[in-house]
């Protein structure tokens, strides 16, 4: 499964995904505006995000259809979407300590690497190819996020290091993503993402208490910030990708995603005055190029099976 609709897509249901999958990644693209902006440590900020995102949603559980599809699920189901929850608390930890020692732009541009590791665990949990076009367009992508890190990858100490927690935050987001490849062919959104932000604000919260990190002393503006965050970048944004995931491939998901450092880099100029550098307008232009070439040979490659079928 894989590309703009997979196997069950038709021409007008490309467009409609591509738009709502547009959507998404712009949602997502504030997160690191949001973490820069609250004075809560990281962990704090993760475990409301994806706490608030889960209390938005209980009040669905009233509807019969929801909660049948809540009692249909397996042992099984319960453990993946679990483990599904685990790796996303992980990922957000990890990227969001590493806004602290890096910069937006590197942060969120090492977090997006994961096509690269979705294209190996596609190929190893899926049996996915990707065929030698798709690779070039996709190292060309990541070639333009190395271009826009460049300047911390230079840089020992604490640069560096933000860099590493963001590329950690890559893989395991990538896990996150492969699991609800899986897990969504068969089990409804809601059931699906009620379950995965239950855990990973469980899980999260749980890390919050063994840090001692408070809970409570954080001014009403960094509330409203955790409450925006639940919103924008998970309800709005996570949510309608694990939406997609359904009839797209875990590889499409994370290539459209490279299209968030662009206008998190561009939010963080605005916002948070970081200068934007010769080199992330060039990577990002780069990034823009291998995404759209990427894209189309997906296309065209569904065209063409299609065709044979």
């Amino acid at each position: 499964m894989s590309g703009i609709t997979g196997n069950r897509g038709s021409q007008p249901t490309k467009y409609v995904y591509g738009f709502f999958i547009a959507i998404a990644v712009f949602a997502i693209g504030s997160a690191a505006i949001f973490v820069k902006l609250v004075d809560a440590p990281p962990a704090v900020s993760a475990f409301y995000r994806l706490f608030f995102s889960f209390l938005l949603m209980t009040p669905l559980v009233l509807h019969p259809s929801i909660r049948q599809s809540l009692h249909k699920m397996t042992k099984r189901d319960w453990w993946l979407a679990f483990l599904s929850g685990f790796f996303l608390a992980l990922h957000f930890v990890l990227w969001f300590q590493s806004l602290a020692y890096t910069s937006v732009a590197s942060s969120v541009v090492l977090v997006t690497m994961q096509p690269l590791f979705a294209v190996l665990g596609s190929y190893y949990l899926f049996k996915s190819k990707t065929p030698l076009i798709g690779w070039l367009f996709l190292l060309l992508a990541l070639s333009g996020g190395v271009m826009i890190g460049w300047g911390d990858f230079q840089v020992a100490g604490k640069a560096l290091w933000g860099d590493i927690l963001a590329l950690l935050g890559a893989l395991t987001i990538t896990i996150y993503w492969l699991i609800g490849q899986q897990i969504r062919q068969h089990l409804p959104l809601f059931a699906y993402t009620y379950v995965v932000y239950g855990a990973s604000s469980l899980i999260l919260g749980l890390y919050v208490f063994v840090m001692r990190y408070s809970f409570i002393t954080y001014s009403t503006r960094d509330f409203l910030y955790f409450l925006a965050m639940a919103i924008i970048p998970t309800l709005l944004g996570h949510t309608i990708l694990n939406g997609a995931i359904k009839y797209v491939s875990a590889t499409t998901i994370s290539m459209a995603i490279l299209g968030e450092p662009i206008g998190a880099s561009i939010l963080a100029y605005f916002i948070l005055g970081e200068a934007l550098t010769s080199n992330q307008w060039i990577g990002g232009s780069i990034i823009l190029l291998g995404l759209v070439g990427y894209l189309l040979q997906e296309s065209k490659s569904i065209r063409s099976q299609k065709s044979k079928e």
